[in-house]
């Protein structure tokens, strides 16, 4: 299937290594990329060294890098392939087990910038439309957002006329938050618990609820990473759960999370409602019901990922009085959903990831002071 990214003719093809241990796999992913006018296959690599061999010679763009494979697994070539390549964007790929996706997890701490589940066997592989699919969407993105981080060409023609300048986001509220907001996708794990580590103790004066764009089981072990770094509670909440101060929900994979009030209690509300911007989690469905139900007690975050899945929350979140801080586009791995409540004037503040934790405490402190 050609992609349905078409490279543009004045662009040159990202650069990929694929790394499996599988010759099946290797090739039909090979074919794929072949086929399309994006991506230019320079290697492939049976087993971790093999791949770090092949990395230090070619500088790949991009590595699909499976977790599972002899001599030296995927998890221990990461840090080192990064070493030897380190502009080189990752992709973890793994079939679909609650110690695969504790390791994939473990993967984008150390580096990776997302993972690609994979179908239990070669013929759901060969079959699978959807790995396809993911598989040009979450590399698109990547090269999209290279070619947004890359010098203009120079050309010999006369310059067009400066864009005219944006508004500036308006300041941040002063309305201490009670519940802390957090959309992300491409690069998201580790922004998340960036920006969590950075909150210290005023993380357990917030509600706090995460959507991270994942399949079912990553989810799960996120939130275990999350409760193990922050030693608050964190889990995938039930339809119904109250939502209490001091504890962290992540919508589960799969699952759309959003916040009803039932009883006179602020809830979590699961359900399997139809994806939206494609997305299931999405994190338009937790800003927009949080809009409603909770006005100008959130503090919503959107942070790195690929796409525009949280924009329309955060308008409504933004009408309603909420703070919406974007992450900046050189913290941001893939600057697709901060980049497009941005150039829609949904974001209070634009801040590196480095700051985000500080803006925060210093709403929560100095507004409850």
């Amino acid at each position: 299937m050609p992609s349905p990214w078409p490279l543009p003719k004045t662009e040159r093809p990202s650069t990929v290594l694929i790394a499996d241990d599988s010759v099946v796999v290797r090739g039909l992913i090979a074919r794929w990329l072949g086929d399309s006018d994006g991506f230019h296959v320079v290697a492939v690599a049976g087993d971790g060294e093999a791949a770090i061999e092949q990395a230090a010679r070619h500088r790949p763009d991009i590595v699909i890098l499976d977790i599972d494979m002899p001599v030296l697994d995927g998890v221990a070539a990461l840090p080192r392939l990064l070493g030897v390549s380190p502009a080189t964007a990752v992709v973890m790929t793994t079939t679909l087990s609650e110690r695969n996706a504790r390791l994939a997890l473990q993967c984008m701490t150390l580096g990776a910038v997302d993972v690609l589940p994979k179908p239990e066997s070669r013929i759901g592989l060969t079959g699978s439309l959807d790995f396809q699919r993911d598989l040009f969407a979450k590399l698109s993105g990547i090269r999209q957002a290279r070619r947004q981080l890359a010098p203009p060409p120079v050309l010999a023609m006369a310059a067009e006329p400066a864009p005219r300048p944006e508004p500036p986001p308006a300041p941040l509220s002063l309305v201490p938050p009670r519940y802390l907001l957090i959309g992300a996708s491409t690069g998201g794990p580790r922004a998340v618990t960036r920006v969590l580590s950075d909150l210290g103790p005023a993380l357990s004066q917030l509600t706090t609820l995460i959507v991270q764009h994942m399949p079912p089981l990553f989810t799960t072990s996120f939130a275990e990473q999350i409760a193990v770094q922050t030693g608050l509670p964190a889990h995938e909440p039930v339809d119904g759960e109250p939502l209490v101060c001091g504890a962290i929900y992540v919508a589960p994979g799969g699952r759309h999370l959003g916040i009803d009030r039932r009883h006179g209690q602020v809830v979590a509300r699961i359900d399997d409602g139809p994806p939206v911007r494609f997305c299931r989690p999405a994190v338009d469905v937790l800003f927009g019901e949080a809009a409603q139900q909770l006005g100008a007690s959130v503090l919503a975050l959107i942070l790195t990922g690929m796409g525009s899945d949280g924009t329309d929350g955060a308008g409504a979140l933004r009408r309603a009085g909420a703070t919406v801080i974007a992450q900046d586009e050189p913290t941001s791995t893939v600057w697709g959903m901060p980049g497009s409540v941005v150039r829609a004037h949904h974001a209070s503040a634009v801040l590196p990831l480095g700051a985000i934790g500080q803006a925060i405490r210093t709403l929560v402190t100095e507004g409850r002071a």
